[in-house]
Formats: structure tokens, sequence, C-alpha cells
């Protein structure tokens, strides 16, 4: 318990430092807009890239969440953290690329498309497998599930910023991250078993 005093501390401390950041570059300051850019960041490329399960548009979705929140500054008013405000766009950039990418479907230059692909991964970097494998079980989860999962466990966010991120009460998101849990572990012994029995 007391290990966890200090990240949570950690935490209300850059939210409020990023917060105070946002509202100075809404002023017009645009130091302070580099600090709110920098200090948030990785938080929206994890989060596209999860929520997306393309790590190869993530940075182009983590620079649409920051144009759209620039261009919507003078709006925001500092009434929930930044980085909850700017994880909601990321959302809505997440959501707005699935469904262009749902009506214009991309072309590949060659008949073995999934070849290619795999030829132009880094295979050779150490955890690209299990990050892979990660992803694949990680879309396997409901919707709700998976989301709940990723904005505690991988973004970082308290259960209670979490909650009012998705707008459902804290007990929903601790029950929805929960049952991934749950989830991801059975999957995970599944694949386990099918890859011994496999050799």
């Amino acid at each position: 318990m007391i290990s966890v005093l200090p990240a949570c501390a950690d935490r209300a401390t850059a939210d409020a430092s990023a917060t105070a950041w946002a509202l100075a570059a809404r002023a017009g300051d645009p130091e302070a807009a580099d600090h709110f850019v920098r200090a948030l960041h990785g938080d929206v490329l994890r989060y596209v890239t999860h929520l997306s399960g393309d790590p190869q548009t993530a940075h182009d979705l983590t620079q649409d969440t920051f144009a759209r929140a620039f261009s919507s500054l003078h709006r925001y008013e500092g009434r929930a953290s930044a980085r909850t405000w700017l994880l909601s766009i990321a959302r809505r950039a997440v959501v707005d690329n699935l469904r262009r990418a749902a009506v214009r479907p991309r072309i590949a230059d060659t008949t073995d498309w999934q070849t290619a692909a795999e030829r132009n991964q880094p295979c050779d970097l150490p955890g690209f497998d299990e990050g892979v494998a990660l992803l694949d079980l990680l879309q396997t989860l409901p919707e709700e599930r998976r989301e709940a999962f990723l904005l505690t466990q991988v973004v970082g966010l308290s259960y209670e910023e979490a909650a009012g991120f998705v707008g459902c009460p804290v007990g929903t998101v601790r029950s929805r991250v929960s049952r991934a849990r749950v989830s991801l572990d059975r999957l995970l012994l599944d694949s386990e078993t099918l890859s011994t029995e496999a050799d």
C-alpha cells in the first residue's frame, strides 16, 4: 500500500502540471504548449496504438489527436484533467480513423500482402513476438473490457480517472479490468497448452 501512494501522488502532480500547461497554452504561451505535448505524448501514443490495434498508424493518430486538441483548446476550461480530455479526443480520432478505413480499404501493390507486411516488421527486437501475441489476445476481448484494461494497465490512469473517461461507475471499470485479466490469463494458458502440444 505504501508503494502505491507515491505513484498516485506522482500521477496527480503530473496531471495537475499537464492541466496547467494546457490552460497556459490556451492563453497563448508557446512554451506551455510544448510542455503539454511532451507530458502527454507517450500516453496518447500508447492509447491509440492499443485502441486501434494498428501500430503503423499510431503516430498519425497521435498527431491528429494533438491537432484536434489545439484547435479546440480555446474551449478547454480545466474541469477534467488535461490527460482525460486529451484521451477522449484520441478515442474519437481512433473511431473516426476506423470509420474512414472501413469506407476506403487499403490497396496493396502485392498479391501476398501478409508476407510483405511480416517482412517489414522488426522481428529481431526483444519481446516483439510476445507483444504481437498480446495485441492479438487484447483484440479478442470485448471492447469495453479492452478499453478499461488499456486505460488502467497500459496508459496508467487510476480507476477513478478511467471511470470519468468512459462515463461509468468506478466499480464497473474495476469489474471490466478484472474480467479482462481473467480472460487474458485463460487465453495465455490455452495458447501455452496448444504450443506445448504442438511440440
